[in-house]
């Protein structure tokens, strides 16, 4: 008989262990050796049944232990001990506190899904673990972030796999006291409900749950409420669960709600209100609508103003590379929702605007989000640098007439959290060669401080760990009551090892290592020098292509021939990662590039000295350099997707036996040194920089600290500068029509020019409407290719205006030193200027000569 609920009974905690509550709902137990093993030590074998979660073992561990434990000086002193350390790391200075210059009060990040640890499965893949990492690192750093996301009462799916290889899901129901989450109370102590009028009458009510990661609140919203009707209740019932209203609905709560969660939370624990509002991807979009209305309602504000208020203040980080990741919706729906009373004083024509698809090539009927997120984000960005250049393709005909490599969208490379990632075993040995556990900033190529032979010890242990772990799972996974044999033979801790594991959408080509099955299995199964993979993933609930792809995979592992060693682990989480990234020697991934954004599997495996196989793709593009891994060439001229895979599975084959293989097993020195040089360049180099620490303060520098800037510059008087920006922007739009560049002449030789000599440039622009004061005349220059177009290394300078003719023509004047020698061109352009413009093309307002 299944119960219709459950729920987790907490014990009474003696006077003498009361840090246990304490210790146990800061999750910075998640990335915290020392804190896990004080709670592994009360019971190591419980420990693994309650999914290594404190506040489980809490409930599990029964009254008459924990009042022994209470009565063991020993342990008692170490809770203490521990205890300390945590209140020293939430009450110290960090990085934050020391930098320079204006900073934000505080940062609210949203984002739909957050992999903070495994038994608190609320996310999918590499957008949760990245947000997980993100609020772990701004921890550590003590920048003052606020995460926001939604609580999913089944999370996502766990995974099982049939006998026939087909996936199978199964949703677990989560008790949040159970997780260590407590509920946001009022100063009445009765919850806190976060309510939206929606369209057609309802009203949708959320709780907030709080989980402490570290330093940094992460509010999760819950629909799960009495206020609610049954069918609003299952609103965040699933992670991307459902379609259509339904994802509208979750996207709704967590950025309306979000945003009404975050003002909730500031005024209850008197905390400083964000200045800064960071979007992980477009899912949170609508909290720039919501600010909006804040700011109409409370402030006064005209749309345009408060769309500029809005804009300076807000980040957009995008992760998709193809128009299919993004979220859209038809704009009818999109409509009912605006004039459903949602959004107070918000024109809900104009902001229908902000979404809608009007431009070229797209669709006017619907409504995209991420478009959305770019008209209300000022400073947005890539996660890659390669990312970074296709997203301002992308996205380019949002600034029509500007070049792609000049459209405001920057990047800044993913990274991860090191201390969660890191294998215990190399964290010790981090300790012994270096004086402390972390592995960034460390030269491992220092034989003096380590030599070879403690990292391939250290190394082969934690293969060692991927193959016990590795065989649990697959005796676990199998549907009689006795393990199959082989099971006890799978993998080999001295066997070159291969690692696949992430999501299963068909552009991750989970499959492509199949191309050729025999001559993967003579690769395998070599005598001499063999070779064995280990696979993980997921494929989303309704995509059956991912799912036929890991039967695929599935059933070659099954061939006698090969079983054990191609071997593929279900239910892909962040418990099986932190096994499979150390225990792998090489970490493979080959998408179909472009479509990687970044891929940040490869960056925990490298921190534990694993080599990258890749395509040249997301993070592997931008710091791949011969000594850290191989590149597996792309085909980007093959006719077809059948070619191009046969050529790219092929380049793959031979560089495992050509190059890994002959690596691996050289053993004339034993260990292999050319190998370990290898791994040793790795985790010095991809250490410094693979890291969420580095992208965390990329953020804080680069995005966070403008952002507040802005905001700050705008808010001032009244927002009186906002209401000037709007004014500026509306006039300048209206005018723009009749700014064009009538002349421009040079002063000066151009077909015999040499190197040394001064032109002079002049420019005869009509400005309309506008004054000279409202525009920037510039002179573009630089190496021109054959057919007369400058490179992205070209120069930018200012032309002067000089004068105003009677029939209104603006002369703008400059000079140009030549430098260079070659193919040389110049133009000139005009462009809007305004102080508060974070780009010159930021309107995507250009006038050009003709």
């Amino acid at each position: 008989m299944k119960a219709i609920r459950t729920f987790t009974v907490r014990p009474v905690l003696a006077d003498s262990l009361a840090a246990l509550d304490r210790l146990a709902s800061n999750w910075r137990w998640s990335w915290s050796r020392s804190t896990h093993a004080l709670f592994c030590s009360m019971d190591p074998e419980l420990w693994e049944v309650v999914g290594q979660n404190p506040a489980r073992m809490l409930g599990a561990l029964g009254q008459s232990r924990l009042d022994a434990l209470a009565d063991d000086p020993t342990f008692v002193e170490r809770v203490g001990e521990e205890d300390g350390r945590l209140q020293a790391y939430l009450a110290g200075d960090r990085w934050y506190q020391h930098l320079d210059g204006a900073k934000p009060r505080a940062i609210a990040y949203f984002s739909p899904e957050f992999g903070v640890d495994g038994s608190l499965p609320q996310y999918s893949g590499g957008l949760g673990i990245l947000a997980g990492d993100h609020l772990k690192s701004a921890s550590d750093l003590g920048v003052p972030l606020i995460g926001v996301g939604l609580f999913y009462r089944a999370g996502y799916f766990r995974q099982a796999i049939g006998d026939d290889g087909w996936q199978r899901e199964d949703y677990p129901s989560l008790d949040p006291y159970g997780l260590g989450l407590t509920l946001l109370r009022g100063s009445d102590g009765a919850p806190v409900e976060i309510a939206l009028d929606l369209f057609g009458g309802r009203r949708l009510s959320a709780r907030v749950w709080v989980a402490q990661i570290g330093r940094i609140p992460l509010l999760l919203l819950d629909s799960e409420t009495p206020s609610n009707s049954e069918e609003l209740r299952r609103v965040t019932d699933r992670l991307y669960g459902g379609g259509g209203e339904h994802r509208l609905l979750q996207e709704l709560l967590l950025g309306v709600g979000g945003v009404r969660a975050v003002r909730a939370w500031s005024t209850l624990t008197g905390t400083d209100a964000p200045d800064v509002f960071h979007t992980n991807e477009g899912h949170a979009g609508f909290q720039g609508l919501e600010r909006m209305s804040e700011l109409i309602t409370r402030d006064r504000l005209d749309f345009d103003s408060a769309l500029a208020q809005v804009r300076a203040s807000t980040v957009f980080t995008t992760h998709t590379p193809v128009p299919a990741g993004i979220d859209r919706f038809p704009r009818s729906l999109i409509e009912a929702t605006l004039v459903g009373g949602l959004f107070a004083g918000l024109d809900p024509v104009r902001a229908l605007e902000l979404g809608l698809e009007a431009y070229p090539g797209g669709d006017p009927n619907t409504f995209n989000m991420a478009v959305l997120g770019l008209h209300l984000g000022q400073h947005a960005n890539g996660v890659s640098k390669l990312h970074g250049r296709l997203s301002r393709e992308m996205f380019g005909h949002l600034w029509p007439s500007v070049d792609a490599d000049e459209v405001p969208i920057t990047s800044i490379t993913n990274g991860v959290h090191a201390p969660t990632w890191v294998h215990p075993e190399l964290k010790e040995l981090s300790e012994r060669a270096f004086g402390d556990a972390l592995t960034t900033n460390h030269d491992w190529r220092d034989r003096e401080r380590v030599d070879d032979a403690a990292i391939w010890q250290t190394r082969r242990r934690m293969k060692a760990g991927l193959v016990a772990e590795a065989r649990r799972r697959l005796a676990a996974a199998e549907e009689s009551a006795v393990a199959a044999p082989w099971i006890d033979d799978a993998l080999d801790p001295d066997i070159l090892t291969i690692g696949f594991a992430r999501r299963v959408p068909t552009y991750k080509r989970l499959t492509l290592m199949l191309r050729d099955p025999e001559r993967l299995t003579r690769i395998l199964t070599d005598p001499q020098r063999p070779v064995q993979i280990v696979v993980a993933g997921k494929s989303h609930p309704a995509d059956d292509s991912g799912k036929v792809l890991i039967q695929q995979l599935v059933r070659f592992s099954q061939d006698p021939r090969v079983r054990g060693r191609i071997v593929f682990l279900p239910d892909y989480d962040i418990g099986l990662a932190k096994h499979l990234y150390p225990g792998c020697d090489v970490w493979l991934n080959n998408p179909l590039r472009p479509l990687e954004a970044c891929g940040t599997s490869g960056m925990k495996a490298a921190l534990n000295g694993a080599l990258n196989l890749s395509i040249l793709d997301g993070w592997w593009d931008e710091w791949f350099d011969g000594r850290n891994g191989w590149a597996i060439p792309s085909a980007d001229t093959a006719a077809n997707d059948d070619e191009r895979d046969d050529a790219e599975a092929a380049a793959l084959y031979d560089l495992i036996e050509n190059r890994l293989v002959p690596a691996y097993y050289d053993r004339a020195g034993d260990p292999p040194t050319g190998w370990l040089e290898m791994v040793r360049h790795t985790m010095t180099d991809l250490g410094a920089k693979a890291t969420s620490d580095r992208m965390v303060r990329d953020y804080v520098t680069e995005l966070y600290m403008p952002a507040a800037r802005h905001d700050a510059e705008l808010a001032r008087d009244d927002h009186a500068p906002a209401r000037d920006l709007a004014a500026f922007i509306a006039r300048v739009r209206h005018a723009w029509t009749d700014v064009r560049v009538d002349s421009v002449d040079v002063d000066g030789a151009t077909q015999h020019a040499k190197t040394g000599e001064t032109l002079t440039v002049t420019a005869r622009v009509r400005l309309g409407d506008l004054t000279p004061e409202d525009v920037t005349a510039e002179l573009i220059h630089g190496h021109a290719d054959s057919d007369g177009r400058l490179d992205r290394t070209r120069h930018v300078s200012e032309l002067s205006p000089q004068a105003v003719s009677p029939d209104g023509l603006v002369t703008f004047m400059g000079s140009l030193r030549l430098t260079q020698t070659g193919p040389f061109g110049y133009t000139v352009r005009i462009v809007p200027r305004h102080a508060q413009l974070i780009s010159p093309v930021e309107l995507g307002l250009v006038a050009l000569p003709g």
